[in-house]
């Protein structure tokens, strides 16, 4: 075969993914506090952007040139309506139920959103709505940080009246964890002040007397023991107890009673004494704040019974596109570099609101047909709980699994039971002993809690006994899922629920 250059003309189809399609699918999956921080962002860099106020009016000043066509036709800041946005039809519409029209003029983030659908007699409403901000949050409570070093090194300026003592305080304060356990390695301290480690050992004994008791401990013993001994309960058998903190772990009594040589009723308060006391004493310093989870969704009985599906609209952005201002300094503009500036901002301007109005119309829809889906779940508990995989919503709402998975990621859903992950009411099936419907792992982990929680003392469960027992409900479950299930609940084995049971709570024998 010769080999020649030549020139071919080929058709070919390509899905190109441009960068509005890409911040489109990146809004999807943001937390609700990263998506704060990109709106933040993308108003510093865009001058076309504004934030609108609470009541979802434009907060720009009103300076505007009289006499402007284009000013003049924007005297408030508006949603743009570009052809080079997504299309109408594939975001939800504010519909009046009663006539069955459709609004223009409702707003992203202010939309009433309403959609019914018919299940078992049960009306599916779904709206946005304000949150009441009206109380003070958590974070408004915190009077000061208090740090654990400041903490420290104020004792450490009484307490110690050595320039050089002082100077190895320092460094064993630098190498506390946020725990209040040393780490690291004290020749490193040799090096850096040039003194014997006989010095630095003696300096660490009088730290380790500071408050709060516990600190500087290299190991769970030794951070236990100071605290018995600030309460001067170390003795002997106690010390000996803390040197097998393994058989402690593993409930072992009658060989904790030998070692410590107690009875196994001392035994058992010396461990109930440990119990009390602190394993991280530097973590009471800690000042970082814990932010409460904020929802995306409410879900509650409606007046008619039925489940009114709501947007947090406190999450939902409120950013406009100020027309007026566009149209002051395009037409003031001198330059085709400007004119394309303008114009380039304009468009990501326009494709961020309207991103922002399709990823709340989307989660919304994601959030009904969960509802819908898991309405037994309301109605009744964990225990009703059905199957259910991202194939499953995708297909009812004619969107890619994809879409679904980014939706849910993130998202949380308040309900009369709590609040969850949107991702929670995703469980695999398990198949059913009698042929019926399958069950849902999470139903089936709530079942198997149930039954161990509820096991008389002198009766307890095994791993067969639960399969056996399962299976009489109908879950079809094989006894390696009950273990997998009961170590990722944290529940121990029969043998150590067994040996717990006769002798760290005696009551119930």
């Amino acid at each position: 075969m010769a080999l020649s250059h030549r020139q071919e003309l080929r058709h070919s189809q390509s899905l190109v993914m441009t960068p509005q399609l890409q911040q489109a699918i990146k809004l999807l999956q943001l937390s609700n506090l990263e998506l704060a921080a990109y709106i933040e962002t993308e108003l510093e860099r865009n001058p076309l952007l504004e934030r609108g106020d609470a009541d979802g009016e434009d907060n720009r000043d009103s300076g505007e040139e009289s006499g402007g066509t284009e000013a003049a036709a924007a005297d408030a800041a508006q949603w743009s309506d570009s052809d080079s946005l997504p299309s109408a039809d594939e975001a939800l519409l504010d519909i009046d139920q009663a006539t069955g029209e459709t609004s223009d003029d409702a707003m992203p983030g202010d939309r009433s959103f309403d959609s019914a659908y018919g299940a078992d007699q049960t009306t599916w409403q779904s709206r946005s709505r304000p949150i009441d901000d009206s109380g003070t949050s958590i974070e408004q409570t915190v009077s000061s940080d208090i740090d654990l070093k400041k903490h420290l090194t104020g004792q450490l300026s009484v307490d110690v009246d050595d320039p050089i003592d002082r100077v190895i305080g320092i460094n064993l304060i630098d190498m506390l964890d946020e725990s209040g356990y040393l780490i690291g390695d004290l020749e490193a301290v040799v090096e850096r002040v040039g003194c014997d480690v006989a010095r630095i050992e003696s300096t660490l004994a009088v730290m380790q007397q500071f408050d709060p008791p516990g600190i500087f401990a290299r190991a769970l013993a030794e951070c236990l023991a100071l605290q018995l001994k600030d309460r001067d309960r170390l003795d002997p058998a106690m010390q000996a107890l803390l040197d097998h903190l393994d058989l402690v772990a593993e409930r072992n009594i009658p060989a904790l009673i030998k070692v410590c040589g107690v009875d196994a009723e001392d035994v058992t308060d010396m461990i109930a004494e440990i119990r009390c006391l602190n394993p991280k004493p530097g973590l009471a310093f800690q000042t970082e704040i814990i932010r409460p989870v904020v929802p995306d969704v409410f879900v509650r009985r409606g007046p008619d019974g039925g489940w009114l599906i709501e947007l947090n609209s406190d999450m939902l952005p409120r950013i406009l596109v100020n027309r007026s201002y566009h149209a002051r300094i395009h037409g003031r503009a001198s330059s085709q570099a400007d004119k394309s500036y303008f114009a380039e901002h304009l468009n990501s301007a326009n494709w961020l609101v309207n991103s922002l109005d399709q990823r709340a119309n989307t989660i919304l829809k994601v959030a009904t047909d969960l509802v819908l889906k898991q309405n037994a779940f309301f109605l009744y508990g964990v225990e009703f709980l059905r199957p259910l995989n991202l194939r499953d919503i995708a297909q009812a709402i004619e969107m890619h699994e994809s879409t679904v998975s980014r939706v849910t990621a993130n998202k949380y859903m308040a309900t009369s039971r709590g609040i969850y992950p949107m991702k929670y009411f995703f469980t695999p099936a398990i198949a059913s002993s009698t042929g019926g419907e399958s069950h849902s792992a999470e139903s089936v982990r709530h079942r198997i809690r149930e039954l161990i929680e509820s096991e008389p003392a002198q009766v307890v469960m095994s791993d067969d006994k639960i399969v056996e027992t399962m299976r009489g409900h109908g879950v079809d479950i094989a006894r390696r899922t009950v273990a997998k299930y009961r170590e990722a609940m944290r529940i121990p084995s029969s043998v150590e629920r067994r040996r717990l049971k006769r002798h760290l709570v005696p009551s119930t024998v």
